[in-house]
């Protein structure tokens, strides 16, 4: 399927049906640790960069093929880039409500929290996920190098408000890079913001994956425990990939390892855990999809990620700013 992947373990969300309402990478930030790759369209116009019916389709030939249907936890709504541009988001979480009856999920950046529209489409959701890596704008600005159009102050405040009018579960989540943000003053100035949004949760995240720049790097895992002591409310560590109890573990699939490898690049070790694989199956099927040119490697400290190979056309292919709020890189 083009949209849809799935389900995977995920770390947070039990078994997760994912939904990707884009495919071409469309951001209002493109932010230095990304896994996805360099945003190709950086803007904060919401329009139907997809088409929502064909979204919604796949949806339909999920439910219509009972056999195939695996029972899932959640559904994830995610996208290759950031999912409150599309302007069909409301009605997508709508149908997956009355269709499917399980709770969903909205993977955001948080930077669309402030427009009215978007409020109104997530209430729809159970859980909201928005992302504010920093709260002082020099440090946002080097992180999440976003497009014009977005401002920091307007996400803090729209995030605050949609926590006051939401019922449903809000989990902040705070990716820090070694010196990037990750200061006395950025970390007082988060907590600041974070007393002010009270969200249900907030979630530590650090470097883990290949980031879009080499210069992104982790912090350790005391340096994310202390981060954490400073900071009110319900705070976890979201970093490493909890391991769960597995049991029915399945045979490798072409098909859904590839969906998976268009969303990020991957261990063997995630793909097995994401998709209950055993790992000693796994290993040796990624080598030889390596082998067919179906995927390509590389080290990233010390682990052999996969991903798609990159089409000819776009490898180092330039930014595209078809937007007037584009930012120029920094």
């Amino acid at each position: 399927m083009k949209y849809l992947f799935g389900p995977v373990n995920s770390r947070r969300l039990g078994l997760s049906q994912g939904i990707d309402l884009l495919t071409t990478k469309t951001c209002t930030l493109d932010c230095i640790y990304c896994e996805v790759g360099r945003t190709v369209i950086h803007s904060c116009e919401r329009r139907e960069y997809t088409p929502t019916a064909d979204i919604i389709a796949e949806i339909n030939e999920l439910l219509a093929n009972e056999n195939e249907a695996k029972p899932i936890d959640v559904c994830t709504i995610t996208a290759t880039g950031e999912p409150t541009l599309h302007s069909g988001l409301g009605r997508i979480i709508r149908h997956i409500k009355a269709k499917i009856g399980k709770p969903v999920a909205i993977l955001t950046n948080g930077t669309l929290m402030h427009r009215p529209d978007v409020q109104e489409e997530l209430m729809a959701a159970d859980i909201v996920i928005p992302s504010l890596d920093a709260a002082r704008a020099e440090s946002f600005r080097r992180i999440n190098r976003p497009a014009h159009c977005v401002d920091l102050d307007r996400i803090i405040s729209g995030t605050e408000q949609f926590c006051q009018n939401f019922s449903g579960q809000v989990w902040l989540e705070v990716l820090l890079c070694k010196e990037i943000n990750d200061s006395a003053q950025d970390i007082d100035a988060l907590a600041q913001a974070v007393q002010r949004i009270k969200p249900d949760r907030v979630q530590l995240n650090t470097v883990v994956r290949p980031p879009l720049e080499t210069f992104a790097e982790a912090l350790s895992e005391q340096e994310l425990q202390r981060i954490a002591s400073q900071l009110t409310g319900n705070v976890e560590i979201i970093a490493s990939f909890a391991k769960r109890e597995r049991s029915h573990l399945r045979t490798p699939e072409q098909t859904e390892i590839l969906e998976m490898l268009q969303r990020r690049p991957c261990p063997s070790a995630d793909i097995a855990e994401a998709l209950n694989y055993d790992i000693n199956d796994i290993k040796p099927f990624m080598v030889d999809l390596h082998q067919q040119g179906l995927v390509i490697s590389h080290s990233h400290q010390g682990k052999t990620y996969y991903q798609l190979p990159i089409p000819p056309d776009t490898e180092g292919a330039a930014q595209v700013k078809d937007c007037p709020c584009s930012s120029p890189k920094k």
